[in-house]
């Protein structure tokens, strides 16, 4: 879908560069058809009008791409300032190619004095259609920005709307709980303290639900009491280990994001291994960047799976919180020497994480 919405952008943008082309070269005839009075003075500039835009179109679309496609995260002041070194060698490349072109053909052009109309002209045709490009280029921007925004809302809504079916009575759950903890007989402490886990896996989600972003180390400890109790449960088969440099720990991120990818990993590919196998979370920094990575030695799955939805819903609703919140993607692929690795970057937010969670 991603890939068709790319398309149909590109295509809109084509026919914006040949429409604005087209009217220019139009324009350009009447008002020399108007000044010469004669059909035949305006015929005698027709084949320079049919070089003239074509060219300009030949030396426009490379830097076009560079604005627009390989810098297009670049801010506007950037590339203006960009725009003054190329201009200059915009105008003096199609001066002297158009001309080469003229003379080859036998086609006359201006001289002496009268090139600098072929300076400023061209300089003038480069930066009004370049206006018009960054101007599109905004308005596409704001656009999309309205609609993730539209976007955010409505999972927002669903999330509260999920969190207000799932929060009947919490406090009878947090006290059954405790009933059946208190009834267990002390030389069972194992099952104590994973009755006790248990609750507190249920509370951070109550807790995460009302939450925008969550420290990071709030996030891995949650991770943490998951996979004891999945530990628990596994034996030998699971073997879990966790590499978090300490600089990421207050990274906020959303909540409920590592949980989702390591479920994934035992119930997709650790489960079905009749000798289990390992899973590594990995968190580090590049550049104010967080990288998370959730890497298993499981049974893996298909390249095409991992290109479309991946497995369960828990991995497509974190697609789905990552694209939204962040503009990123979930990066989804063969861990080595099996296995899966799941890894995604989120930019690291310049506000305060504001709440705190206890047991």
């Amino acid at each position: 879908m991603q890939k068709s919405l790319r398309q149909i952008i590109f295509s809109r943008e084509m026919l914006l560069v040949v429409g604005l082309y087209a009217v220019f070269a139009i324009f350009y005839y009447l008002a020399i058809w108007w000044s010469s009075g004669s059909d035949d003075g305006a015929t005698y500039y027709t084949y320079q009008i049919l070089l003239d835009y074509p060219l300009k179109g030949i030396l426009t679309f490379p830097i076009w791409w560079l604005m627009f496609r390989t810098l297009s995260h670049w801010k506007l002041r950037s590339k203006l300032l960009l725009h003054i070194v190329i201009l200059p060698v915009f105008v003096k490349g199609w001066q002297q190619l158009y001309y080469f072109v003229c003379e080859s053909v036998g086609l006359g052009h201006l001289g002496g004095s009268g090139e600098w109309w072929d300076i400023y002209i061209p300089a003038l045709f480069y930066s009004l259609q370049f206006g018009l490009f960054h101007t599109y280029d905004y308005y596409r921007k704001i656009q999309q920005s309205k609609e993730r925004e539209s976007e955010l809302k409505q999972a927002a809504l669903q999330s509260e709307l999920t969190a207000l079916k799932a929060q009947l009575n919490p406090h009878f759950l947090y006290n059954t709980f405790n009933t059946i903890s208190a009834s267990v007989p002390p030389e069972q402490e194992y099952t104590r303290e994973l009755i006790a886990d248990l609750a507190d896996l249920f509370r951070y989600q109550l807790w995460a639900s009302n939450q925008e972003v969550v420290p990071l180390k709030v996030e891995v400890d949650f991770v943490k009491k998951y996979l004891k109790l999945e530990k628990a449960r596994y034996g030998d088969r699971l073997e879990v280990s966790f590499d978090v440099e300490e600089k990421t720990e207050d990274a906020p991120v959303i909540p409920m994001l590592l949980q989702p990818l390591v479920e994934n990993a035992i119930r997709h590919g650790i489960s079905p291994l009749v000798n289990g196998g390992k899973i590594e979370i990995n968190v580090s920094q590049t550049n104010g960047h967080v990288n998370l990575q959730v890497k298993d030695t499981g049974v893996g799955f298909s390249t095409e799976e991992n290109g479309q939805n991946g497995h369960g819903i828990g991995l497509r609703n974190t697609r789905r919180r990552l694209h939204l919140r962040y503009g990123t993607e979930l990066e989804v692929q063969p861990n080595e020497p099996q296995g899966t690795n799941i890894s995604l970057t989120i930019p690291r937010e310049q506000y305060d994480v504001k709440g705190s969670h206890s047991r």
